[in-house]
This record gives C-alpha cells, structure tokens and sequence, in this order.
C-alpha cells in the first residue's frame, strides 16, 4: 500500500468515527456532559427514584401545620391551699390563610388564657381567639405575621372511601409528625352534621387534634379531631386503633367563614326530628318538641313532610342541612301529608341554641 492509500485509508476512518460518534451523541444525549457512560442506559437507576414517596405532598402541606400550646390559670382547690396553677395544653392548627387565620380544634384552646403558635420556620407567635364551634369542636385563631404558608385548599375536594391520607401533627409534643392511612368513611358537610365527620385509620394521638388531613396530593381534606374511646371493664377509657375522625373540608371552612364574618356559627332549626319514609317521598315526623316552630305551625309525629318552599325531600340529613342553613327568623311553607290529607303549614325558623324547648311530644 502506497503512503498516498495509507493516508487516503486513514481520513476516511477517521471521517466515518466523527460521523458514528455524533450519531450516538444525537441517540444517547446523557454522553454530551457529565460522567458519560456510567450513567444513562448502562447504569441501574439510583434507588431513591424508583420507590414511592408522598415528599412532594408533604412539602406542599406540612410546613403550613403549626404546633399550638395554650396556657391557662386554675385555682388548686385542695384542703389546705387555694393558689392559682397553671395548665397547658397541646395541640396543632392549620394554616388557612396567608393574613393569619388559623383552624384548630375547641377543646385544644377552650378556657386558655394565653395561645402560642409554633410555626415550622421556627416562628413563636401569640395567638387571639377569633371564636369558636363547640358542635363541630372548631375554633379560629388569628396571628399577626408575615410570609405564612397557607396549606393547599379546592372548593370541592370530593373525598372518597379508599382514598389514601396523610394526618399531620404535633403529638405529645414530639414535634410534626405524619401518620398514613386511608379514608374509612366520607362525612357530610351541611351545618346540621355534628358527629358525622370523616373516618380514616391515619393514626392520632394526644396533639393530633386540630392538625390537617391532605390526600396525595397535600390537599386539605380535612381538621383532625379524636380518636375513637370506650370504657373497658374497669370504666377506664381506652383508645381503639384504626377508628380516628376529622372534620371534612367544606364544612371546617364554612363553620371558620362564618366565624371570622358573624363571631360564631348561627344555626336554624325547627325542633322536629325526621327519618327517610320507607317506599315513598318525604321525612317522615318521628317527634316533634314541644313550644318548638314545628309544634306552633301545627306539626306531629306522624306526619309525611313532602316539601319545603317548593323543595321535594327525600333525604332527612339533607332535609336537616337545609334548615341548620336557613336564616333565624325566615318563613318557610311546609306541605304536609297526614292520614292521606295534603296540608299547608307557615313556620319561622328559630336559631339553635338561642333557646331551649321541651321534650319532644308523640302523637297520642
């Protein structure tokens, strides 16, 4: 071979290098910068990026779950003093908006003469109680700060059996803390629901109260409550596993809009009580309170309540709902039907709680 082929051989080698090398450059990009080919397709991907993790959500949702300590001054009253003591109380709270609104639970704060917010930044904030829901267990706090991360919130977070959960919170004072589970059951969310909360085998514990419960995604699907108690043989109280509660969304941000607007929550009512009629359309009246609304329009156990202001009713918890939403003081048209009969009845709607009635009557 002549030097004049050598050289000829030679360029077209290294022509056809640079022409194959970039062709895999243009197919294997990861090769263009950094260790080359010890990463990429030659190479296990690291561990961390293939296991499930909720960091994402959590990242989102927890730094706005704060840690609530409130103090407060009872007297000792034991036989041979009388001196002021002082009592504190845990719990946790949610961050519900970037101006310093803050849910809790009531029995976290009720009594306190001094509220402390531990925010995740490391903050210390003096709280002000801005009211409060004993028939929910909500209260609202208020703090004056900057830069507060408000926890993730949709109007409709439809919550579903079998959704997966995060609860978050402070328990026993052990700094934030995130148990796992799924939802055990949906609540509703009318003002008339006081015990029918969302039911989740998230764990709580003493502190959890008043923390938040996100799904997946760090959204806020509702404020942690209790856990489920009975009393054993010995009449001690015992904690049974699995069974835990939280307020649902909707109805912890209404009762807090309420409370921040009016200074409390204002319930209607009417002082009967309802169930579904079996086969047929309407509640039927199972007890009616005596000097109640329902018993001056007319009202008895017995009766067939079809309709309200033109409303078909079906369902006696949403029936319930609709009027703990109705303003004190409004008329409402009731259609009734007794023993066949098809009857008209006025009544106003009285505020719950405002006063009290008697005993609910039965038709003889």
């Amino acid at each position: 071979m002549s030097s004049r082929q050598f050289f000829w051989f030679l360029t077209k080698s290294v022509i056809l290098g640079l022409i194959v090398a970039g062709l895999i450059l243009v197919v294997v990009p990861e090769l263009r910068s950094g260790p080359g080919l010890t990463k990429g397709w030659f190479s296990e991907p690291p561990v961390s990026a293939t296991r499930d993790s909720h960091f994402d959500a959590l990242s989102r949702s927890a730094p706005a779950v704060v840690n609530i300590y409130s103090v407060s001054i009872e007297n000792d009253t034991g036989l041979f003093r009388n001196q002021p003591r002082e009592r504190a109380s845990l719990g946790s709270g949610v961050i519900m908006t970037d101006n310093g609104y803050i849910l809790t639970c009531h029995h976290v704060v009720k009594d306190a003469d001094s509220i402390f917010v531990a925010v995740q930044d490391g903050r210390v904030l003096e709280a002000q109680i801005t009211g409060s829901d004993q028939l929910t267990d909500l209260a609202v706090l208020k703090v004056s700060a900057d830069n507060l991360h408000v926890i993730p919130q949709v109007d409709e977070p439809d919550t579903h059996v079998g959704d997966t959960v995060m609860a978050i919170g402070n328990p026993f004072d052990l700094g934030q803390t995130i148990t796992h589970g799924i939802v055990s059951r949906a609540g509703r969310n009318g003002l008339s629901n006081y015990v029918d909360f969302i039911q989740t085998d998230a764990v709580l514990n003493q502190g959890n109260s008043g923390g938040a419960l996100v799904d997946s995604n760090g959204i806020l699907l509702g404020i942690t409550n209790a856990n489920f108690q009975i009393r054993d043989s010995r009449n001690r109280v015992r904690n049974v596993d699995g069974i835990n509660f939280a307020v649902p969304y909707e109805l912890a941000k209404r009762v807090m809009e309420e409370i921040i607007t009016n200074g409390k929550v204002t319930r209607g009512q009417l002082g009967f009580i309802g169930s579904e009629y079996r086969g047929r359309p309407g509640i039927e009246v199972t007890a009616v309170a005596q000097n109640s609304p329902a018993d001056k329009a007319g009202l008895t156990q017995g009766d067939i309540l079809l309709a309200i202001d033109g409303i078909r009713l079906e369902s006696a918890s949403k029936t319930l709902d609709m009027i703990a939403e109705t303003d004190p003081g409004t008329e409402l048209e009731l259609e009734v039907s007794r023993d066949g009969d098809l009857l008209t009845m006025n009544v106003v709607v009285a505020e719950l709680g405002a006063q009290e009635f008697s005993r609910p009557s039965a038709r003889p």
